[in-house]
C-alpha cells in the first residue's frame, strides 16, 4: 500500500518578539514572514522534514510479547473509559486499545461497513438503520446486540446523564426531546428491528451524516453490565472506572487510576485474534519522556510534545511518524453562561471581553508564526480559520484570520473608546473603568509558560492588562473543570480543541453544545449552522450538493472569525515515536481498513536502542 508522508516546516528563529517574551531585554518587534520563517536579519534557512505515517520493520514477528506505550502529560488521567462519557483526549487515547467506536471509515473519515456495525442510510425515509455485524462479541463473552446500541441512546438522552454529548444530532432524533424531558419513557424514533438492528428516524437528515462523528452516534454500551447502575451514577461508577468492556482487540486487565492501564489480548475479538499478550500504557510527564525513550523504556510515546522536537529528532532506535494532528490551538473569550437545564448557552452582553474590537485586537497583537517557528521548530502553523485543512474543501483558505498587525490592534481599540486614561500605560475600558483580563493557561511541557508570558507581553505592547488567572499556569484537569464552570476568574483562556472526523462546527460552537466554553452564540450563527446541517429551508435537497454544503462552510468561517468568539492560533501536526522492534503498525489516516491494535506486532523481547 502506497503511504503518504507528511511533510513539516522546521527551522530556528531568534524573533526579538520571542526573546523579550523569554527575558531577552528589548521592546522592538520583528513580523515573521509568511511561510513561518524568521524576517529578521540572522535567520537560519528552514528546512522540510518528511515524515513516514507507518512501519514494517524487518524481522519475524513474536508469537505474543508486550507493547510498552507511553501517555505524555504532566496530569494524571481522568479514567472515564467510556465514548458516553470521556471529556478529554487522554482519555481517547487510553480507550483506542480496548473501546472501539462502531462504524469504520475511509481516508476521507467517510463511514464503511467495515467495522462492527454496518449503516444502511434512508434519505427519503430519513432513517437510519444500523445492524451488528457477525462475530462481534463484548470481551467478557456476551455477544453485542441491538439493545447495546439502543441503551448508548438511552445513556445519553436521559434526564439524569451527567455527560456532555447530549446535543443537537441528538435532539434531531425523532422523539429524543420528549424522553429527555421526562415526558415519554422510550425514544419514539429509535426501533429495535431484531436482535441485532435498530433503525432510526431523524428530524432532518444531511450528507455530513454519512460521516464519522457527522451525526449518527458511534458508541454501544454493554447494557448487561451496566443496566442496574442508575444513569446519574455511570460516571463514578467501578464498571465504567476500574471494569470496563469494550468489544476492542484488547481488554482491561489492571488499572491504577491516573497512571497506568494493562490490557490483555481480547480472544473474543471479531477481526481476530491480536499478536500481542499485552499492551501496558504509562503516564509519562513531558520533561522525562525523552530520557525514558533513550533508555529503551517504551514502544511508542502518545501525545509526544513537538515543542520538545529537536531533543529526539535523531533518537537511536526509533522511527518518528507524523500526520497532521485533527486538532487546532485558539484563545477563547468568556462571553456568557451555560444554562444546564435548558441545555443552552446563555449570552452575557455585559461580559468583559464583550467587546468585537477587543477580541480582534487581542488576535492581532499576537504572532503565530513567530510562536510555531521559535517554540515548535515549524511544526505548527498560524491558523487562520476554526476548520483545519485536513478537512479539504471545507476548509476557507482564503478567510485571512488574524496576523500579527499590532497598528490595527491599536486602532481597534482607540476607536472602540479603550483609552489609557490615568497614564499607567494600561488601557481602561469603554466606561473608563479599570480593564484587567484573567488569562487561564495550562501548565505542561517547558514552553507552556514562556509562551503564556508571551501572550500577555504581547497584549501589553497595545496596553491591555492581562494577568494569569490565580497568577499561575493551571493544572489540565482543573482547568477544564473551570471553563465548564464558567469561573468568574477566567476572562479569556487558551485552549485546544481535537476536531474528530466531522468537519461541521455545531458541536463545538453551537447554542446547545456543552463543548461552547465561550458561551457565545448569535441568531446568525444558528442559521449559517442550520445550513450546514441540514435544518434551513433552503438546505432542502441543496445540502446534498458538494458546491453548496462547501459555500455554507465557507460563509460561516468567513462570519465566525469576524465576530472572534475565539482567536485560531496554530493548525498542529503531530509525531509518534516507534521503536524499531513494533512490526506493521499505521499510523495513517489511509490505513488499510483490516489495520489494526490486532495486527501489530514485535520482532524481538527488547526495545531497539541504537
Amino acid at each position: 500500500m502506497s503511504k503518504r508522508k507528511l511533510g513539516l516546516l522546521t527551522g530556528s528563529a531568534a524573533l526579538a518578539l520571542i526573546l523579550a517574551a523569554c527575558g531577552g531585554g528589548t521592546d522592538d518587534t520583528t513580523e515573521s514572514s509568511a511561510d513561518g520563517g524568521d524576517a529578521s536579519e540572522g535567520t537560519e534557512e528552514a528546512g522540510v522534514v518528511e515524515f513516514e505515517s507507518a512501519v514494517t520493520n524487518e524481522g519475524e514477528v513474536m508469537d505474543g510479547g508486550t507493547l510498552n506505550v507511553a501517555l505524555v502529560t504532566s496530569s494524571p488521567f481522568q479514567g472515564l473509559f467510556s465514548l458516553e462519557l470521556y471529556e478529554d483526549a487522554y482519555d481517547a487515547d487510553l480507550m483506542q486499545f480496548a473501546v472501539e467506536e462502531i462504524f469504520s471509515t475511509d481516508e476521507n473519515f467517510q463511514i464503511t461497513n467495515d467495522g462492527a456495525v454496518s449503516l444502511d442510510f434512508n434519505q427519503e425515509a430519513k432513517t437510519a438503520t444500523l445492524t451488528v455485524n457477525e462475530g462481534v462479541t463484548w470481551s467478557d463473552g456476551e455477544p453485542v446486540t441491538a439493545e447495546d446500541l439502543l441503551y448508548s441512546y438511552e445513556v445519553i438522552g436521559s434526564p439524569d446523564y451527567t455527560g456532555i454529548r447530549y446535543d443537537s444530532s441528538f435532539t434531531n432524533i425523532v422523539g429524543m426531546e420528549e424522553y429527555n424531558s421526562g415526558a415519554a419513557d422510550t425514544i419514539s424514533g429509535i426501533t429495535v428491528n431484531d436482535d441485532k438492528s435498530i433503525t432510526i428516524e431523524y428530524l432532518e437528515v444531511h450528507p455530513g451524516m454519512l460521516q464519522s462523528g457527522g451525526g449518527i452516534w458511534a458508541g454501544a454500551m454493554p447494557k448487561h453490565q451496566l443496566e442496574n447502575i442508575a444513569i446519574a451514577d455511570l460516571e463514578g461508577s467501578e464498571e465504567i472506572r476500574n471494569n470496563p468492556i469494550g468489544f476492542g482487540p484488547f481488554a482491561v486487565s489492571n488499572i491504577v487510576p491516573g497512571e497506568s492501564v494493562e490490557f490483555v489480548a481480547n480472544e473474543h475479538y471479531y477481526k481476530g485474534a491480536p499478536i500481542l499478550d499485552n499492551v501496558i500504557v504509562e503516564v509519562v510527564p513531558p520533561e522525562s519522556i525523552v530520557a525514558a525513550l533513550e533508555n529503551g523504556e517504551y514502544d511508542l510515546a502518545l501525545s509526544m510534545p513537538t515543542d520538545e522536537y529537536p531533543t529526539y529528532a535523531d533518537l537511536p532506535g526509533y522511527t518518528l511518524l507524523g500526520r497532521e494532528e485533527l486538532a487546532y490551538t485558539y484563545i477563547g473569550f468568556k462571553l456568557g453562561t451555560w444554562d444546564s437545564e435548558a441545555s443552552e448557552v446563555v449570552p452575557n452582553p455585559d461580559a468583559k471581553m464583550a467587546s468585537k474590537e477587543l477580541r480582534q485586537a487581542m488576535g492581532y497583537a499576537i504572532d503565530n508564526n513567530a510562536v510555531a517557528t521559535q517554540f515548535y521548530n515549524g511544526l505548527r502553523s498560524n491558523a487562520n480559520t476554526a476548520i483545519i485543512p485536513a478537512f479539504g474543501d471545507f476548509h476557507n483558505a482564503d478567510v485571512e484570520g488574524y496576523t500579527y498587525d499590532p497598528d490595527m490592534a491599536n486602532k481597534l481599540l482607540d476607536d472602540a473608546g479603550f483609552e489609557d486614561t490615568d497614564g499607567d500605560n494600561f488601557r481602561e475600558d469603554q466606561n473608563g473603568e479599570q480593564l484587567v483580563i484573567n488569562f487561564a493557561s495550562m501548565a505542561g511541557g517547558d514552553t507552556a509558560e514562556p509562551i503564556a508570558e508571551y501572550y500577555m507581553q504581547s497584549w501589553a505592547q497595545i496596553g491591555l492588562n492581562v494577568q494569569l488567572t490565580d497568577g499561575r499556569l493551571l493544572e489540565f484537569n482543573s482547568f477544564y473543570d473551570r471553563l465548564e464552570a464558567d469561573d468568574e476568574g477566567i476572562d479569556i483562556y487558551q485552549g485546544t480543541w481535537g476536531t474528530g472526523t466531522d468537519p461541521n462546527p455545531e458541536g463545538l460552537y453551537g447554542r446547545n453544545s456543552a463543548f461552547n466554553y465561550t458561551r457565545w452564540s448569535s441568531d446568525e450563527n444558528d442559521a449559517l449552522l442550520d445550513k450546514i446541517s441540514g435544518r434551513a429551508d433552503d438546505a432542502d435537497g441543496n445540502a446534498w450538493d458538494s458546491e453548496w454544503i462547501t459555500t455554507q462552510y465557507h460563509d460561516w468561517q468567513e462570519y465566525f472569525s469576524e465576530e472572534a468568539p475565539i482567536i485560531p492560533t496554530l493548525f498542529r501536526n503531530e509525531i509518534l515515536p516507534v521503536n524499531n522492534r513494533v512490526a506493521n503498525y499505521d499510523w495513517g489516516y489511509d490505513a488499510d481498513p483490516e489495520f489494526g491494535w490486532h495486527a501489530v506486532g514485535v520482532t524481538q523481547e527488547e526495545a531497539v536502542t541504537e
